[in-house]
């Protein structure tokens, strides 16, 4: 099975500093260009200096498609970012919050592609992202193991060769099921 992070351009933490700092003036501006919708920030969670290259453009164009399909409110795209830092896809919805948060959540937890991915949900004058604590749902499982994700990544318990591996299966059989 191939290694899906043989190619790309290697990011250091510099560059990904810079494209959070831009995704936060951009979040900004489109929240208070639309102060009564929700803002849905979609990105892949890749550990790692390869944040993008042809495999993870293709992942993220599955998934969003899977996420879009099966999304209740409107879906009005209003930023894609193909970078060598990563893609990213900012979505207008009418859904309040939680509604869209829910079914962000069932995408990160229900669909094959969804584990990969990372949705942030904004809205106006709030200035973090709804967790799923807040709903009463369960931390995002690692990977890996059955501990919370975040603690793995913060603690290091797993490679990034480790993580990757698991990424790349992940895609194959993805691309195996579809």
């Amino acid at each position: 099975m191939a290694d899906i992070f043989q190619t790309g351009i290697s990011q250091d933490i510099a560059a990904v500093l810079q494209q959070k700092d831009q995704r936060v003036a951009r979040q900004q501006q489109l929240l208070s260009e639309n102060p009564q919708a929700t803002l849905l920030d979609l990105k892949l969670n890749i550990p790692g200096p390869i944040k993008n290259n042809a495999a993870l453009r293709d992942l993220f164009q599955r998934g969003i498609e899977r996420l879009k399909a099966q999304f209740p409110g409107t879906w009005t795209v209003k930023t894609a970012w193909d970078q060598p830092t990563g893609n990213e896809l900012m979505v207008l919805t009418d859904l309040d919050l939680v509604t869209a948060k829910q079914a962000a959540i069932r995408f990160e937890d229900q669909d094959f592609w969804g584990r990969l991915f990372d949705v942030d949900l904004l809205q106006e004058g709030d200035p973090q992202t709804i967790s799923r604590t807040q709903l009463g749902q369960p931390l995002r499982q690692c990977l890996i193991c059955s501990r919370p994700a975040k603690e793995c990544a913060r603690s290091r318990r797993h490679s990034v060769a480790d993580l990757q591996a698991v990424i790349s299966r992940l895609y194959h059989q993805g691309i195996e099921k579809e």
